[in-house]
C-alpha cells in the first residue's frame, strides 16, 4: 500500500541520476521529487514538486506541502540539486543554489523527523594527488579557487557538519559519472575531438599519464540505494568517496578511444601550459558558431590527478562497482558510431554540419 511505504524527498528529481534512482526506489518508497522541472519526472513515479531552491518561499511551501500530505517522518533526504558550469567565472548560482540553498533546506527540515539526510558532493573537495596516492575521506581539501564548483559544495558540507542539528548525515563525495552515452562533459569532448578529427584532439597540457577516478551511473544509483536502505546502521556522521577501483590516464582514453574511432592508437603530443593558455585564449575569442569549451583556467588542472581509497563505502554498504571505464569505452564508442547526433542530443554537444547534411540527405 502507498500509504504505509516510508518517504524519500529527491532534490534534482528530474535529472539522470534523480530519474535513474527514483526509478530503484518507488517500488519500496514513496518518493517526493523537487525540481525546477518538475514535470520531467521520471516515469510519473514521483510526486513532483516545483521547487527553487534559490527562492525561500518555494522552499517553505514545498516543505509544507510535505508535511500536509505525508506528515512530518522522512526516511531519507536525497540532495543532488546543483548548479554548476564551466565558465571559471564566480557565479552567483554557486553560493545561491549549492550553499544557500542546501542551508533553507535543512532549516526548512528542522521541523520534521529525518532519518537521514544524504549529500552528494563531488571527489574534487579534495586536492589532487599523484599516481599511486589515493585520496581517503580526510585527505587534504582543494585550495582551487577557479572552479566555483567543488569550492562551493565544500562549503555546503561545512554547513551541514556544523549546523544539521541531530538529523543524521551522509557526504558522497563522487567521483566522474558516466554511462553508455558518455555524459560527462569533459568526457564527451574528448570523444568529440578525436571524431571530428580535431587538431586539439592531439594536444594535452601537462602529464598524460595522470588521471581521474570514474564512476558509472549504474554503479553510483546502486550505492545510493545501499545507503538508503542502511540508513539505520550507519553511523549518525558518515563521509563516503564513490569510485571505481582505478584512475583511469588522459592517455589511455586517447589510445583506446583513437583505436575504436579511428582504427589505431593515436599519440598524445605534449605542449607547455603556457602555450596551451595562450590557444585555449584564442579560441575563446575567435568569432564562431561553435562554443569552446576549453577556457584558459582549465589549463593549470588538465592533469590533476584523483585516486580515490573508497574502502570505506565497501565496507559499509557491502558495495563494490560492476563496471570500469576502460572496458565500457568499446560499448560508449559504439553507442557514438551507431547515432551519432543521439550522441550530440545527448551530451548537449553542436554536432559538425555534415552530420547535420547527412541526416538531411537520408
Amino acid at each position: 500500500m502507498e500509504e504505509n511505504k516510508d518517504i524519500i524527498i529527491i532534490t534534482g528529481s528530474s535529472g539522470r541520476i534523480g530519474s535513474r534512482l527514483t526509478e530503484r526506489l518507488h517500488e519500496r518508497y514513496r518518493v517526493v521529487g523537487f525540481d525546477r522541472r518538475p514535470g520531467n519526472c521520471a516515469l510519473h513515479v514521483a510526486d513532483c514538486v516545483t521547487v527553487d531552491l534559490a527562492d525561500e518561499t518555494r522552499v517553505q511551501e514545498a516543505l509544507a506541502y510535505v508535511r500536509e500530505c505525508y506528515g512530518n517522518r522522512i526516511a531519507s533526504v536525497v540532495h543532488l540539486a546543483a548548479y554548476y558550469d564551466f565558465s571559471g567565472q564566480r557565479h552567483p548560482l554557486y553560493d545561491e543554489v549549492n550553499v544557500r540553498g542546501t542551508w533553507r533546506l535543512v532549516r526548512g527540515l528542522r521541523d520534521f523527523k529525518v532519518e537521514q539526510f544524504l549529500f552528494a558532493s563531488t571527489m574534487m573537495v579534495h586536492a589532487p594527488t599523484e599516481p599511486g596516492e589515493r585520496i581517503h575521506e580526510t585527505s587534504p581539501f582543494t585550495t582551487n579557487r577557479d572552479w566555483g564548483y567543488p569550492r562551493s559544495k565544500l562549503e555546503a558540507e561545512r554547513l551541514l557538519l556544523s549546523h544539521r542539528g541531530d538529523m543524521p548525515l551522509v557526504v558522497a563525495r563522487i567521483a566522474s559519472v558516466y554511462d553508455e552515452f558518455c555524459r560527462h562533459p569533459v568526457l564527451a569532448r574528448h570523444f568529440q575531438r578525436i571524431y571530428e578529427r580535431q587538431l586539439s584532439g592531439h594536444f594535452f597540457a601537462g602529464n598524460p599519464l595522470h588521471g581521474m577516478t570514474y564512476l558509472q551511473q549504474e554503479d553510483l544509483v546502486e550505492a545510493l540505494v545501499r545507503v538508503i536502505d542502511r540508513r539505520n546502521d550507519l553511523p549518525r556522521e558518515t563521509i563516503l568517496l564513490l569510485g571505481e577501483d582505478e584512475p583511469v590516464s588522459y592517455q589511455e582514453i586517447q589510445e583506446e578511444v583513437s583505436r575504436l574511432l579511428l582504427g589505431r592508437e593515436e599519440e598524445v603530443q605534449i605542449i607547455p601550459p603556457a602555450v596551451a593558455r595562450a590557444g585555449a585564449w584564442i579560441q575563446e575569442h575567435l568569432p564562431t558558431s561553435r562554443e569552446t569549451f576549453i577556457k584558459p583556467w582549465m589549463i593549470d588542472h588538465a592533469d590533476d590527478h584523483y585516486e580515490l581509497d573508497c574502502r570505506r563505502a565497501r565496507t559499509l554498504l557491502d558495495w563494490a562497482p560492476q563496471f570500469r571505464l576502460p572496458a565500457m569505452l568499446p560499448n560508449m564508442v559504439s553507442v557514438l558510431m551507431h547515432d551519432p547526433l543521439r550522441w550530440y542530443d545527448e551530451n548537449e554537444l553542436d554536432p559538425p554540419a555534415s552530420l547535420v547534411e547527412e541526416k538531411q540527405a537520408a
